[in-house]
């Protein structure tokens, strides 16, 4: 089972960083909480693969420096679908 939790480890990390996705996506994609990916990614994968780790936290300083962006657009559209009445 420890072999199964590394290597999804650095399957979520490979995912990432290739697709430029956030913890929630890549949880969707691989059937996993959001919980299991932060701590594959931010505790097991550091211990395995340190570049590959480096990388993915790029991608995710960068995520969460825009979230606060998505999340205004998200509530723009929420407002302007209520004032059209969808």
């Amino acid at each position: 089972m420890k072999g199964i939790v590394e290597e999804r480890a650095v399957e979520l990390g490979e995912y990432i960083v290739e697709n430029q996705t956030t913890v929630r996506d890549a949880a969707k994609k691989f059937g996993v909480s959001k919980s299991t990916v932060h701590t594959d990614v931010s505790q097991r994968l550091r211990r395995l693969n340190p570049a590959l780790y480096h990388e993915v936290r790029e991608v995710l300083d960068v995520n969460k420096a825009q979230r606060h962006i998505r999340g205004g657009i998200a509530t723009r559209e929420k407002y302007r679908s209520m004032e059209s009445g969808d």
